[in-house]
């Protein structure tokens, strides 16, 4: 098992974009669902750093859930920062949430990043097909 750090920093990218967009991209979770964001945010920083770590499956997960943590230990500050503009209590609930939450998002970056190592093993070995001349 090996940590791939460009792998990991593709995937701390990735949950971070995710993380910070989730309520705004996916209808109604902020306000009946949020771990369903995180959910979201979780698996696809998992995948893409499962898919850049290369086609095993343990450097996947190990680089999807690294990278998905570290993501969420820099969004979960962020959000309580914005939180502090709507409600000084809600902006302590989220830091409080958070360190559940960066355990439960690191599940979903397993998940992920055993997905993105299955996707690279199914595509390693195809050639790829060249456009047809018009």
């Amino acid at each position: 098992m090996t940590v791939h750090w460009r792998a990991v920093l593709a995937g701390i990218v990735t949950t971070i974009a995710l993380g910070l967009l989730s309520g705004a991209t996916v209808p109604f979770t902020d306000v009946s669902l949020p771990v369903l964001g995180t959910g979201l945010s979780g698996v696809a920083g998992g995948a893409v750093a499962g898919y850049v770590s290369g086609a095993d499956y343990t450097d996947g997960a190990l680089n999807g859930g690294i990278s998905t943590a570290i993501g969420w230990i820099v969004v979960i500050p962020l959000l309580a920062l914005g939180g502090l503009f709507a409600s000084p209590l809600a902006s302590l609930g989220i830091l409080a949430f958070g360190l559940v939450l960066i355990v439960v998002a690191a599940i979903p970056g397993v998940a992920g990043g055993v997905l993105g190592a299955w996707v690279k093993r199914r595509t390693r070995g195809r050639p790829r097909e060249e456009p047809a001349a018009p």
